[in-house]
């Protein structure tokens, strides 16, 4: 019996088809609530920042934190999934990967927090001007 013989793009049809696979996860991903209240956060968050007078290397940390937030969520996400297919059973081993994907999440959530937070006190509280 052969093997299958597997051919691996290259070139623009490797990027092609990478981005396609990335796209297709954007969209699993904007089917969770979680996730939508994220981005929602972002667009606020940016506006607000802009309302406030913040430079544009303020403004680029934020998205990049923002990023962050999402690709964890996509983790945190996928985490879930896999967990629900081969342990449908409530088991304390697919509870605690869940768990440790939702403290991560939570702990970007914070650091998107605590920066808002600084950036704001900055631009509100204690720039003269």
């Amino acid at each position: 019996m052969t093997k299958p013989v597997v051919t691996k793009e290259t070139g623009l049809r490797h990027f092609i088809a990478a981005a396609s696979y990335s796209w297709a996860g954007f969209q699993r991903v904007l089917k969770e609530a979680a996730f939508r209240q994220e981005l929602g956060f972002f667009v606020v968050s940016i506006a607000a920042l802009a309302l406030v007078g913040a430079s544009a290397g303020e403004i680029v940390v934020a998205v990049l934190l923002f990023l962050g937030l999402f690709s964890m969520e996509a983790m945190n996400t996928a985490v879930e999934e896999v967990i629900d297919r081969i342990s449908p059973e409530i088991s304390i081993v697919g509870k605690h990967a869940k768990d440790l994907g939702s403290f991560a999440v939570t702990c970007m959530i914070a650091a998107c927090c605590l920066y808002l937070g600084f950036v704001f006190a900055e631009h509100l509280f204690f720039r003269s001007g």
